[in-house]
C-alpha cells in the first residue's frame, strides 16, 4: 500500500515538470521579439565606462618631470609578469624625476597583460595609470610590447621635457604636496647622455 500522501505527491509533480520547459522556452521566445543591437564599430567607436582597465600610461609632474622612481613594485605585483623595468640614478646633470633613482627601462607586454590593473595598485607615486584605450590588437607579438616611449604621457602647458634640474628651492616631498604646478620660468632640457646624446659643444668648431 502507497504511504499517505504520496499521491498527491505525484499529482503536484507533474505540473513542475511540464512548466520548467516552458518557461525555458518563454525567455527564448521574449528575446525573439527585442530589438537586436547592432554596434557599428570601428566607424563609431565604443564608449568605454570612465574606469575601464585599458592601455597603460606613464604620468608626469606638472613641471614635466617623471613620476615613476623605477621602484619595480609594479612588475611584482603583475601576476601575468607582464611588466620590465630598470632603474638608474638620477644625477644634477641628467634628471628625469625628483627622486633618486627614475625607470630609465619600461615595457609592458600585452601578449601576456590581464589587464587587471594590480600594478597601478602597487604604484607608490601614482606614475602608473591606465587608460580608456583597449585598441591593442596587432599582427607582431614584437609591436605588442609597449616601451617607455609609448607609454610616457604627453607635454601639457607649462610642462618641460626631460631630463631637466627640478623646481629651484623645493625638493621631493614637494612634488608629491602639489606644490610645484608648473616647469619654473627659463627651464632648459638637460642632455640625456644615457640615450647617447651629446653636449651641443661637442664636434662644434671653436
Amino acid at each position: 500500500m502507497a504511504p499517505a500522501g504520496a499521491e498527491s505527491g505525484g499529482r503536484s509533480a507533474e505540473p513542475a515538470g511540464f512548466q520548467n520547459p516552458v518557461a525555458g522556452f518563454g525567455v527564448t521566445f521574449k528575446a525573439m521579439f527585442k530589438k537586436r543591437l547592432t554596434e557599428q564599430y570601428p566607424e563609431q567607436p565604443k564608449t568605454t565606462a570612465p574606469r575601464f582597465h585599458g592601455r597603460h600610461q606613464l604620468n608626469r609632474h606638472p613641471d614635466g618631470l617623471e613620476k615613476c622612481v623605477g621602484c619595480e613594485l609594479c612588475a611584482w605585483a603583475c601576476p601575468a609578469d607582464a611588466i620590465y623595468v630598470e632603474g638608474a640614478d638620477n644625477t644634477d646633470e641628467e634628471r628625469y624625476s625628483p627622486g633618486e633613482r627614475y625607470g630609465r627601462v619600461y615595457q609592458i607586454n600585452y601578449a601576456r597583460c590581464i589587464l587587471c590593473g594590480l600594478c597601478i595598485e602597487a604604484c607608490p607615486t601614482r606614475a602608473l595609470t591606465m587608460t580608456n584605450e583597449f585598441e591593442l590588437a596587432d599582427s607582431s607579438r614584437e609591436n605588442l610590447i609597449y616601451t617607455k616611449e609609448q607609454l610616457l604621457a604627453g607635454l601639457d602647458e607649462g610642462m618641460v621635457d626631460s631630463p631637466h634640474a627640478i623646481y629651484p628651492g623645493t625638493d621631493e616631498q614637494d612634488y608629491y604636496r602639489g606644490l610645484v604646478t608648473e616647469a619654473a620660468p627659463g627651464t632648459e632640457i638637460q642632455t640625456a647622455t644615457s640615450k647617447g646624446e651629446k653636449p651641443d659643444s661637442e664636434g662644434v668648431d671653436a
